[in-house]
């Protein structure tokens, strides 16, 4: 009965949000709390959510403090550079654009933290998506599956959960697998190139204004915001397969656009390019370069400050939610050491860091439902036991199939801790290492990056301005075919 009503329960929450028949939020407290009481556990509910809360606190007050930090640092200019020098490799190509939030989110991922990738990528090329009317949910599903694949280095956290589970070395885990992931990044970027091709031939091939670029062709701009490049090809203005596209556009004239960054990052978008200055310079300015909030003198002070923040994260020095608080603390009294500016400054995150430490916490009600009737333990145990007598000896693989499903639908912590092993035992019985299983565990990392348990995703939609239930739909089926890539490329190398 549990294991009916678990699945029942995430097929639902799945389908209303899908349809948008429900805000995520909601759909995070009410339906699971519907369950509770169909499963006749109605009166624990409140210590279900109780738990449930106490377990994400410490996820809710990292990914606060960590929008703060992160969000200063943008607005302080740190990530300036790396905008410009994406900008340039992308110039107004969508391909170039879609690769390079591949790549962006690849690199940035080597800090193991998906909350910090999403924020620095969609903060890099949210203006750019807007200005060339792509895709945003393109961006989204690209940037999660690239971090997904990513998040399978040893401080990530899935290969330090596996080999504390299995009681192995997270070395002997990640180090053979680097092969495999590597096919998986490949298909990824691949994969962007693809869905970069999908988007030009969408809205065609684009020239910015002022950069001696000739445009054959014009189409009026849309009245939600200026997107400030011209077409050349013949443009498609029907929507994407996301339905959340935005029809590529032109503009004449030398009007600025009115629009801001992405929610919560108080950073103006810059002048139209083609106008004043900007067109003789750099053309397309993806953030402001003149925006008040600039410190360039504390360039180096701030940059600094996140090398060691990101390494102390990575040494475990202290707790990230620590670490976090700290460190936005130190940037917010160093670079506005004035309190009505440091008011401000919070002020223009306060959006984003309410609608990520909401869902958190409404997520925490799905979570704590979840383990505490019962409902996760019954329907790894019915996956577990419905695997064939003949499939034994291929244990990897199939541990490897369960990964998708299993990650997506629970938690990093339930699948090592509890699913994984008794996998590995059921694979020892018939000769599989416990290495081969926990390397076959990781595959579905990629998947599980958009799953609606995972406090970093929120991050990533509520700044794109992407419907959660849009992001879901289109990346789903990327992201299990990457997870499927990596898998096969693991037995194909006879990692697994």
């Amino acid at each position: 009965m549990l294991t009916f009503l678990g699945f029942a329960m995430i097929a639902t929450f799945l389908v209303l949000i899908m349809l948008k028949k429900m805000s995520p939020i909601a759909a995070l407290v009410l339906i699971p709390a519907l369950f509770c009481v169909f499963a006749g556990k109605g009166a624990h509910l409140g210590d279900y959510v109780i738990d449930g809360v106490g377990k994400l606190a410490p996820t809710a007050a990292m990914l606060m403090f960590a929008i703060v930090y992160f969000g200063v640092m943008i607005d302080v200019g740190l990530f300036d550079p790396v905008v410009r020098g994406i900008l340039r490799f992308c110039k107004a190509d969508p391909v170039r654009v879609v690769v390079g939030t591949a790549v962006l989110a690849a690199i940035v991922s080597l800090d193991g933290d998906g909350s910090t990738t999403f924020m620095i990528t969609v903060s890099a090329m949210y203006p750019l998506y807007k200005r060339l009317g792509l895709s945003l949910v393109v961006m989204t599903g690209v940037a999660a599956t690239a971090n997904g694949v990513m998040n399978t280095l040893p401080w990530g956290g899935p290969t330090a959960r596996a080999a504390t589970a299995l009681k192995v070395d997270a070395s002997d885990i990640f180090v053979p697998m680097i092969p495999a992931l590597a096919v998986g990044l490949l298909f990824v970027f691949g994969l962007a190139y693809v869905l970069g091709v999908r988007e030009r031939r969408r809205i065609g091939t684009l020239a910015i204004p002022g950069t001696g670029e000739q445009a054959s062709e014009q189409v009026p701009e849309p009245a939600e915001e200026r997107l400030l490049v011209t077409t050349t090809g013949s443009a498609d203005t029907g929507t994407a397969e996301s339905g959340t596209a935005e029809s590529g556009s032109a503009v004449s004239g030398t009007a600025a656009t009115e629009s801001t960054g992405p929610a919560g990052t108080g950073t103006a978008l810059g002048p139209a390019p083609g106008s004043g200055s900007a067109a003789q310079g750099e053309g397309f300015q993806g953030l402001d370069p003149d925006r008040p909030t600039l410190r360039p003198r504390l360039y180096w002070f701030n940059a600094g400050l996140t090398v060691a923040l990101l390494t102390a994260m990575i040494t475990e020095l202290l707790p990230i939610p620590v670490l976090f608080l700290l460190g936005a603390a130190l940037a917010l009294t160093v670079n506005f050491p004035h309190m009505p500016d440091q008011k401000a400054r919070i002020a223009a995150h306060a959006d984003n860091v309410l609608n990520v430490a909401g869902m958190v916490f409404a997520a925490a009600v799905f979570t704590g439902v979840l383990s505490g009737t019962g409902m996760v333990k019954h329907m790894a145990d019915w996956l577990v036991g419905a695997i064939p007598e003949g499939m034994g000896p291929h244990m990897a693989l199939v541990t490897g199939l369960l990964s998708l499903p299993l990650t997506y639908f629970m938690s990093n912590d339930g699948f090592y801790f509890g699913v994984l092993p008794v996998l590995a035992e059921a694979g020892a019985a018939h000769g599989v290492s416990p290495l081969e299983i926990a390397r076959a565990s990781l595959v579905g990392q990629a998947l599980h990056m958009s799953s609606p348990l995972v406090p970093a995703v929120y991050v990533l939609v509520g700044m794109a301005k992407v419907e959660f239930g849009d992001h879901t739909r289109f990346t789903v089926k990327w992201a299990a075919l990457t997870s499927l890539v990596v898998l096969g490329a693991g037995m194909l190398f006879g990692i697994i």
